[in-house]
C-alpha cells in the first residue's frame, strides 16, 4: 500500500501528524471501507509530537518515540500511505494533486500541513548551528547534538521553551533561557503566576535572561558565545530556538485557498474551495489557530462525518492546556483575546489559582499551578465555549 493510485478518487489527507492520523481514525469509526490515501513528507510512522519536549526525562530516544511504523499504520487503518513524498501543487478544478511520486486524485482533500518553528534572523558566524525541534527527525538531531555536552541555551520562554528547559534540567544539563518578554509564558499566564513558575524552574537550575534578546551567536574555542542585547554573554554547547510556530501556508496559497494567520476554514472545516478542508496546527477557525491536542481531537470528530456526507459543524468547548513542567505542574485556559475582565490570583499550599473574570463575575479563563491543578475539572465546567 505504498504507490500512487489514479483509480477511484480517495479521501486524501496530506500530513501524518496527530491531525492527519486522528482524522483517519475518526473516519474509520464511521466507515471501514471508504478509500483513504495519506501523503506525507515523513516516512509515515506514528509518534506523539507533544512527547518531544519531555522525552529526555522519560529516557526515550527518537526511535523509541515511534509507536507504529508506516506499514503497520497502513494495515491497521486500511489506508494507502505515500511516505517520503512531497506535494508540489493542488489542482482544485480537476481535484488532482501533483506529488513527487506521481499524480493523486481526490474526492475530498484534507490539509494537515502543520506548522514550522519560527526562526528569528540572527547575526554571527554560528547561526547555522541553531537547532529547532519540530518533528522526530529534528529531535534525533537534537539528541545527537547534546550527547556528551552540558550547556544548553534556549531562545524562547513560551510553552515549548519552558517544557524543553525543564526536561533538560531534569537530565542535569545547564540551561539558560532567553526571551524578549519580561516574563515566561507571557501569552498564557498572569504575571504573578508566571513569576511563581519561573522561580520553581529556577530552583531546578534554569537561568533566566528576560527582557532581552540575542544580538549575535558566534563560535569560540569554548563553545558558542551568545551575545545578548543587554551585552551579557552566554557560552553554551548547543543553542535551541523555540520562539513559536507559524502555520505552513504556501501549498494552500498556491492553490488559491484563502489564508490569514492559518488556512482559513468555516465551521465545517472547509476552505473557500469546495472539497478542500484543513485541521490542525495550520488551520484557522473563526480567527483561532490552536496548536494543541484537544482542538485537534475535537476538529477530527467533527470533520470525519462531514467528509462522509454527514455535514457536521465544529464546536470548541473550553479546552485547558497542560504545560509539561514537572517542577510545577501547570494548567491554563487563557481568556479570549480582548476579553473584558481581570485576573484574581491567590496562593495556597505551594500552588497558585488565577481566575480571569468578567466585570459581572463570569469566569472566562484560569491558570492553575501545583496543587491548584486539582480544580481543573470543576472550573472548566464554568467556562464558556470558544466557538
Amino acid at each position: 500500500m505504498t504507490q500512487a493510485n489514479q483509480s477511484a478518487p480517495d479521501i486524501v489527507i496530506i500530513g501524518s501528524g496527530m491531525a492527519g492520523f486522528t482524522t483517519v481514525r475518526e473516519i474509520r469509526k464511521l466507515d471501514k471501507q471508504v478509500p483513504i490515501t495519506l501523503i506525507t513528507r515523513e516516512p509515515g510512522y506514528s509518534y506523539s509530537k507533544p512527547m518531544l519536549s519531555t522525552a529526555l526525562a522519560s529516557n526515550k530516544n527518537a526511535e523509541q518515540l515511534i509507536s507504529m511504523n508506516a506499514q503497520s499504520m497502513a494495515e491497521q487503518l486500511a489506508i494507502n500511505i505515500l511516505g517520503n513524498t512531497e506535494v508540489h501543487e493542488i489542482d482544485s478544478k480537476d481535484q488532482l494533486i501533483t506529488t513527487s511520486k506521481g499524480p493523486v486524485s481526490y474526492s475530498k482533500l484534507v490539509l494537515c500541513l502543520g506548522a514550522d518553528q519560527i526562526r528569528l534572523p540572527l547575526q554571527g558566524n554560528a547561526i547555522d548551528s541553531t537547532i529547532s525541534v519540530n518533528d522526530l527527525e529534528d529531535y534525533a538531531k537534537f539528541r545527537q547534538a547534546i550527547a556528551g555536552k552540558k550547556r544548553i541555551a534556549i531562545l524562547g520562554a513560551g510553552l515549548i521553551g519552558c517544557e524543553f528547559a525543564n526536561d533538560l534540567a531534569i537530565a542535569s544539563y545547564e540551561v539558560d533561557v532567553i526571551d524578549l518578554a519580561p516574563q515566561i509564558l507571557g501569552r498564557l499566564l498572569p504575571s504573578e503566576a508566571s513569576q511563581v513558575l519561573q522561580d520553581k524552574l529556577g530552583e531546578a537550575g534554569i537561568r533566566w535572561h528576560l527582557g532581552t534578546t540575542v544580538r549575535s551567536i558566534d563560535k569560540t574555542a569554548d563553545g558558542i558565545a551568545i551575545t545578548l542585547e543587554n551585552s551579557e554573554v552566554i557560552v553554551c554547547d548547543v543553542f535551541l530556538s523555540a520562539v513559536g510556530l507559524k502555520p505552513r501556508l504556501e501549498l494552500a496559497q498556491k492553490a488559491g485557498i484563502k489564508t490569514g494567520h492559518g488556512i482559513q476554514v468555516d465551521r465545517k472545516l472547509e476552505t473557500n474551495i469546495q472539497n478542500i478542508f484543513s485541521i490542525g496546527d495550520c488551520a484557522e477557525v473563526d480567527g483561532l489557530v490552536l496548536p494543541y491536542i484537544m482542538p485537534i481531537m475535537q476538529a477530527a470528530r467533527a470533520l470525519a462525518p462531514t467528509l462522509l456526507g454527514q455535514e457536521t459543524l465544529l464546536t470548541y468547548p473550553a479546552m485547558p492546556v497542560m504545560v509539561k513542567t514537572p517542577a510545577l505542574p501547570t494548567i491554563v485556559s487563557p481568556p479570549p483575546n480582548g476579553a473584558n475582565g481581570q485576573w484574581a490570583v491567590s496562593s495556597a499550599d505551594g500552588g497558585v489559582q488565577a481566575l480571569f473574570k468578567s466585570p459581572d463575575g463570569k469566569l472566562l479563563g484560569f491558570a492553575l499551578l501545583g496543587p491548584a491543578t486539582a480544580q481543573r475539572a470543576a472550573l472548566t465546567k464554568e467556562l464558556p465555549a470558544l466557538i
